[in-house]
Protein backbone atom coordinates (compact mmCIF):
# COMPACT_ATOMS: atom_id res chain seq x y z
CA UNK A 1 0.00 0.00 0.00
CA UNK A 2 1.33 3.20 -1.04
CA UNK A 3 0.63 6.40 1.36
CA UNK A 4 0.60 9.62 0.73
CA UNK A 5 1.50 11.80 3.78
CA UNK A 6 1.00 15.69 3.91
CA UNK A 7 2.19 18.08 6.63
CA UNK A 8 4.92 15.27 8.00
CA UNK A 9 6.69 18.15 9.57
CA UNK A 10 3.60 19.38 12.13
CA UNK A 11 2.87 17.92 15.17
CA UNK A 12 0.49 15.31 13.94
CA UNK A 13 2.21 14.89 11.16
CA UNK A 14 5.75 13.72 12.70
CA UNK A 15 4.68 11.50 14.59
CA UNK A 16 2.26 10.36 11.42
CA UNK A 17 5.91 10.14 9.79
CA UNK A 18 6.80 7.20 12.45
CA UNK A 19 3.63 5.43 12.94
CA UNK A 20 2.47 4.77 9.38
CA UNK A 21 5.71 2.94 7.65
CA UNK A 22 4.29 0.04 9.51
CA UNK A 23 1.32 0.02 6.88
CA UNK A 24 2.50 0.57 3.72
CA UNK A 25 5.19 2.69 1.61
CA UNK A 26 4.95 6.40 3.35
CA UNK A 27 5.89 9.21 0.66
CA UNK A 28 5.81 12.08 2.61
CA UNK A 29 5.77 15.68 1.19
CA UNK A 30 5.88 18.78 3.12
CA UNK A 31 5.32 22.46 2.14
CA UNK A 32 8.40 23.35 0.21
CA UNK A 33 7.41 20.14 -2.24
CA UNK A 34 3.87 20.56 -2.45
CA UNK A 35 2.39 24.13 -2.17
CA UNK A 36 -1.19 23.62 -0.61
CA UNK A 37 -2.39 27.24 -2.61
CA UNK A 38 -1.80 26.02 -5.93
CA UNK A 39 -4.80 23.20 -6.87
CA UNK A 40 -2.89 22.34 -10.26
CA UNK A 41 0.26 21.76 -8.35
CA UNK A 42 -1.59 19.57 -5.89
CA UNK A 43 -3.20 17.92 -8.78
CA UNK A 44 -0.21 16.67 -10.16
CA UNK A 45 1.63 15.54 -7.52
CA UNK A 46 -1.04 13.53 -6.30
CA UNK A 47 -1.14 12.03 -9.89
CA UNK A 48 2.55 11.06 -10.04
CA UNK A 49 2.79 9.51 -6.91
CA UNK A 50 -0.76 7.22 -7.24
CA UNK A 51 -1.64 6.71 -3.95
CA UNK A 52 -4.19 4.17 -2.35
CA UNK A 53 -4.51 5.94 0.74
CA UNK A 54 -4.36 9.93 1.48
CA UNK A 55 -3.31 11.23 5.23
CA UNK A 56 -3.94 14.97 5.09
CA UNK A 57 -2.38 16.47 8.26
CA UNK A 58 -1.60 19.61 6.86
CA UNK A 59 -3.27 23.11 7.53
CA UNK A 60 -3.28 26.33 8.65
CA UNK A 61 -3.47 26.01 12.61
CA UNK A 62 -2.70 29.84 13.56
CA UNK A 63 -6.31 30.33 15.03
CA UNK A 64 -5.37 34.04 15.64
CA UNK A 65 -3.96 34.86 12.78
CA UNK A 66 -6.58 33.55 10.36
CA UNK A 67 -8.57 36.15 11.64
CA UNK A 68 -6.80 38.55 9.52
CA UNK A 69 -5.99 35.66 6.61
CA UNK A 70 -8.98 33.80 6.31
CA UNK A 71 -8.87 33.92 2.56
CA UNK A 72 -5.10 31.93 2.57
CA UNK A 73 -6.21 29.96 5.82
CA UNK A 74 -9.41 28.32 3.70
CA UNK A 75 -7.43 27.79 0.43
CA UNK A 76 -4.73 25.44 3.02
CA UNK A 77 -8.01 23.71 5.44
CA UNK A 78 -11.21 24.12 2.90
CA UNK A 79 -9.83 23.80 -0.86
CA UNK A 80 -6.93 22.00 -0.99
CA UNK A 81 -8.72 18.78 1.29
CA UNK A 82 -11.15 18.95 -1.24
CA UNK A 83 -8.65 18.69 -4.25
CA UNK A 84 -6.76 16.01 -2.21
CA UNK A 85 -9.75 13.73 -2.01
CA UNK A 86 -11.04 14.43 -5.67
CA UNK A 87 -8.03 13.05 -6.90
CA UNK A 88 -8.45 10.49 -4.48
CA UNK A 89 -11.59 9.57 -5.48
CA UNK A 90 -9.74 9.36 -8.97
CA UNK A 91 -7.33 6.99 -8.64
CA UNK A 92 -9.28 4.83 -6.70
CA UNK A 93 -7.75 5.28 -3.29
CA UNK A 94 -9.46 6.89 -0.02
CA UNK A 95 -8.46 9.60 2.30
CA UNK A 96 -8.16 10.65 5.85
CA UNK A 97 -8.46 14.56 6.51
CA UNK A 98 -8.03 15.72 10.50
CA UNK A 99 -10.38 18.43 11.56
CA UNK A 100 -10.84 19.79 14.98
CA UNK A 101 -13.61 20.43 17.93
CA UNK A 102 -13.37 24.62 16.62
CA UNK A 103 -15.89 23.52 14.42
CA UNK A 104 -18.20 23.70 17.56
CA UNK A 105 -19.30 27.19 19.53
CA UNK A 106 -18.44 25.98 22.38
CA UNK A 107 -21.91 26.49 24.20
CA UNK A 108 -23.07 23.30 25.14
CA UNK A 109 -22.88 21.29 28.27
CA UNK A 110 -21.74 17.89 27.39
CA UNK A 111 -19.02 16.61 25.07
CA UNK A 112 -19.94 16.99 21.42
CA UNK A 113 -20.89 13.95 18.88
CA UNK A 114 -20.30 14.03 15.52
CA UNK A 115 -23.86 13.64 14.97
CA UNK A 116 -24.11 17.46 16.83
CA UNK A 117 -24.43 20.56 14.74
CA UNK A 118 -21.15 22.21 13.72
CA UNK A 119 -21.18 26.08 14.59
CA UNK A 120 -17.93 27.50 14.39
CA UNK A 121 -17.08 31.14 15.81
CA UNK A 122 -13.91 31.89 14.29
CA UNK A 123 -12.07 31.95 11.26
CA UNK A 124 -10.35 28.57 11.62
CA UNK A 125 -13.15 26.77 12.34
CA UNK A 126 -15.35 27.92 9.54
CA UNK A 127 -11.93 27.15 7.69
CA UNK A 128 -11.70 23.41 8.96
CA UNK A 129 -15.48 22.88 8.44
CA UNK A 130 -15.50 24.27 4.62
CA UNK A 131 -12.64 21.33 4.54
CA UNK A 132 -14.60 18.78 5.87
CA UNK A 133 -17.66 19.76 3.76
CA UNK A 134 -15.17 19.94 0.50
CA UNK A 135 -13.90 16.16 1.44
CA UNK A 136 -17.67 15.23 1.94
CA UNK A 137 -18.55 16.49 -1.25
CA UNK A 138 -16.11 14.88 -3.03
CA UNK A 139 -17.71 11.46 -3.18
CA UNK A 140 -14.46 9.65 -2.16
CA UNK A 141 -14.13 7.25 0.37
CA UNK A 142 -13.06 9.21 3.47
CA UNK A 143 -12.29 9.00 7.22
CA UNK A 144 -12.71 13.05 8.66
CA UNK A 145 -10.91 13.07 12.07
CA UNK A 146 -12.00 15.43 14.45
CA UNK A 147 -9.10 16.26 17.25
CA UNK A 148 -9.32 17.96 20.23
CA UNK A 149 -6.30 20.57 22.10
CA UNK A 150 -3.63 19.12 20.18
CA UNK A 151 0.22 19.47 21.55
CA UNK A 152 3.31 17.88 21.04
CA UNK A 153 6.82 17.73 21.53
CA UNK A 154 8.07 19.62 18.56
CA UNK A 155 6.21 23.15 17.07
CA UNK A 156 4.30 25.98 19.22
CA UNK A 157 1.62 24.77 21.12
CA UNK A 158 0.15 24.52 24.35
CA UNK A 159 2.52 22.32 26.15
CA UNK A 160 5.40 23.97 24.71
CA UNK A 161 4.75 27.48 25.93
CA UNK A 162 4.27 26.33 29.59
CA UNK A 163 7.25 24.67 29.15
CA UNK A 164 9.27 27.84 28.08
CA UNK A 165 7.55 30.40 30.26
CA UNK A 166 7.00 28.33 33.38
CA UNK A 167 11.15 28.88 34.59
CA UNK A 168 11.65 31.71 33.96
CA UNK A 169 8.00 33.42 35.08
CA UNK A 170 7.19 33.95 38.71
CA UNK A 171 3.47 34.10 37.72
CA UNK A 172 1.48 32.26 34.96
CA UNK A 173 -1.61 33.81 33.86
CA UNK A 174 -4.30 30.95 32.50
CA UNK A 175 -7.78 30.96 31.40
CA UNK A 176 -9.58 28.81 33.93
CA UNK A 177 -13.32 29.10 31.71
CA UNK A 178 -12.23 27.26 28.13
CA UNK A 179 -12.61 23.36 28.77
CA UNK A 180 -11.66 20.63 26.46
CA UNK A 181 -9.67 17.15 25.85
CA UNK A 182 -5.82 17.50 25.83
CA UNK A 183 -4.40 15.25 23.10
CA UNK A 184 -1.40 14.40 22.51
CA UNK A 185 0.05 14.03 18.90
CA UNK A 186 1.18 10.79 19.09
CA UNK A 187 -1.69 9.15 20.53
CA UNK A 188 -3.16 10.63 17.25
CA UNK A 189 -0.94 9.12 15.19
CA UNK A 190 -1.26 5.59 16.48
CA UNK A 191 -4.77 5.48 17.01
CA UNK A 192 -5.01 6.45 12.97
CA UNK A 193 -2.88 3.88 12.73
CA UNK A 194 -4.65 1.31 14.48
CA UNK A 195 -7.87 2.36 12.12
CA UNK A 196 -6.15 1.90 9.17
CA UNK A 197 -4.74 -1.75 10.38
CA UNK A 198 -8.47 -2.84 11.43
CA UNK A 199 -9.67 -1.60 8.12
CA UNK A 200 -7.05 -3.51 6.28
CA UNK A 201 -8.08 -6.73 8.77
CA UNK A 202 -11.56 -6.48 8.03
CA UNK A 203 -11.95 -5.44 4.71
CA UNK A 204 -9.05 -6.40 2.94
CA UNK A 205 -8.02 -3.18 1.82
CA UNK A 206 -6.76 -0.29 4.11
CA UNK A 207 -7.98 2.36 1.67
CA UNK A 208 -11.39 0.83 1.62
CA UNK A 209 -13.76 2.51 4.35
CA UNK A 210 -16.72 1.56 2.71
CA UNK A 211 -18.45 0.47 5.90
CA UNK A 212 -17.00 2.86 8.04
CA UNK A 213 -16.25 6.13 6.44
CA UNK A 214 -17.68 9.44 7.99
CA UNK A 215 -16.82 11.89 11.28
CA UNK A 216 -15.22 10.62 13.58
CA UNK A 217 -14.06 12.32 17.07
CA UNK A 218 -10.38 11.34 18.54
CA UNK A 219 -9.09 12.59 21.49
CA UNK A 220 -7.80 11.41 25.00
CA UNK A 221 -10.54 10.97 28.17
CA UNK A 222 -11.31 13.47 30.46
CA UNK A 223 -11.91 16.89 30.36
CA UNK A 224 -10.07 19.87 31.74
CA UNK A 225 -9.44 23.44 31.82
CA UNK A 226 -6.51 25.19 30.08
CA UNK A 227 -5.83 26.31 33.85
CA UNK A 228 -5.93 22.79 34.80
CA UNK A 229 -3.41 21.80 32.39
CA UNK A 230 -1.23 24.39 32.82
CA UNK A 231 -1.19 23.42 36.16
CA UNK A 232 -0.93 19.56 35.83
CA UNK A 233 2.38 20.27 33.15
CA UNK A 234 4.04 21.89 35.85
CA UNK A 235 3.55 19.36 38.40
CA UNK A 236 4.48 16.88 36.25
CA UNK A 237 7.53 18.54 35.01
CA UNK A 238 8.16 19.51 38.71
CA UNK A 239 9.46 22.60 37.59
CA UNK A 240 11.87 24.40 40.18
CA UNK A 241 11.38 27.17 41.45
CA UNK A 242 7.54 26.52 40.49
CA UNK A 243 5.49 29.57 39.55
CA UNK A 244 2.20 30.87 40.58
CA UNK A 245 -0.79 29.86 37.90
CA UNK A 246 -3.31 32.40 38.50
CA UNK A 247 -7.05 31.95 36.46
CA UNK A 248 -8.71 34.46 34.57
CA UNK A 249 -11.53 34.62 32.43
CA UNK A 250 -11.01 34.73 28.57
CA UNK A 251 -11.97 38.26 28.57
CA UNK A 252 -8.76 39.33 29.99
CA UNK A 253 -6.91 37.72 27.25
CA UNK A 254 -4.95 39.48 24.34
CA UNK A 255 -6.59 36.74 21.42
CA UNK A 256 -8.28 37.93 18.46
CA UNK A 257 -10.42 34.78 18.06
CA UNK A 258 -12.89 33.74 19.83
CA UNK A 259 -12.66 30.12 21.42
CA UNK A 260 -15.36 27.80 22.65
CA UNK A 261 -15.83 27.82 25.80
CA UNK A 262 -16.48 24.01 25.82
CA UNK A 263 -15.27 21.76 22.91
CA UNK A 264 -14.92 18.43 24.13
CA UNK A 265 -15.28 15.56 22.22
CA UNK A 266 -17.24 12.57 22.43
CA UNK A 267 -15.14 9.42 21.18
CA UNK A 268 -17.68 6.75 21.90
CA UNK A 269 -18.41 6.26 17.91
CA UNK A 270 -14.59 5.37 17.40
CA UNK A 271 -14.43 3.31 19.95
CA UNK A 272 -17.31 1.22 18.90
CA UNK A 273 -16.28 1.24 14.60
CA UNK A 274 -12.53 0.62 15.43
CA UNK A 275 -12.06 -1.04 19.35
CA UNK A 276 -9.23 1.52 19.87
CA UNK A 277 -8.95 2.83 23.37
CA UNK A 278 -7.44 6.15 23.82
CA UNK A 279 -5.61 7.12 27.12
CA UNK A 280 -6.70 9.70 29.92
CA UNK A 281 -5.61 12.86 28.80
CA UNK A 282 -3.42 13.15 32.32
CA UNK A 283 -1.63 9.82 31.38
CA UNK A 284 -1.09 10.38 27.93
CA UNK A 285 0.65 13.83 29.47
CA UNK A 286 2.93 12.02 31.59
CA UNK A 287 3.79 9.89 28.82
CA UNK A 288 4.94 12.97 26.91
CA UNK A 289 6.88 14.60 29.24
CA UNK A 290 8.86 11.23 30.13
CA UNK A 291 9.67 11.24 25.94
CA UNK A 292 10.46 15.21 26.12
CA UNK A 293 12.93 14.72 29.67
CA UNK A 294 14.62 11.65 28.35
CA UNK A 295 17.91 13.50 27.31
CA UNK A 296 17.35 15.54 30.51
CA UNK A 297 19.09 13.87 33.66
CA UNK A 298 18.38 16.60 35.97
CA UNK A 299 15.06 16.80 35.39
CA UNK A 300 12.59 13.66 36.59
CA UNK A 301 10.50 11.25 34.25
CA UNK A 302 7.74 9.71 35.27
CA UNK A 303 7.17 6.22 35.46
CA UNK A 304 3.63 5.81 33.89
CA UNK A 305 3.83 5.47 29.87
CA UNK A 306 -0.10 5.11 29.06
CA UNK A 307 -0.65 6.32 25.83
CA UNK A 308 3.35 6.29 24.43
Amino acid sequence: MRILLTGPTGQIGSELLQALPALGEVIAVDRAQMDLTDPEGIRKIVRSIGPDLVVNAAGYTDVDRAEREEELAHRINATAPGILAQEARRLGAAIIHYSTDYVFNGRATSSYTPKDEPDPINAYGRTKLAGEKAVSASGCASLIIRTSWVYGLRGSNFLSSILEQAPIKRELRVVDDQFGCPTWSRTVARATAQVIARALVRQGQAWSFSNAGGIYHLACQGVTSRFGFAQRIIDLAEISPEPTVVPVPTKAGTAEADRPRFSALCCDSTFRQFEIELPHWEAALEAALCCENRNKPHTACTKREAGS
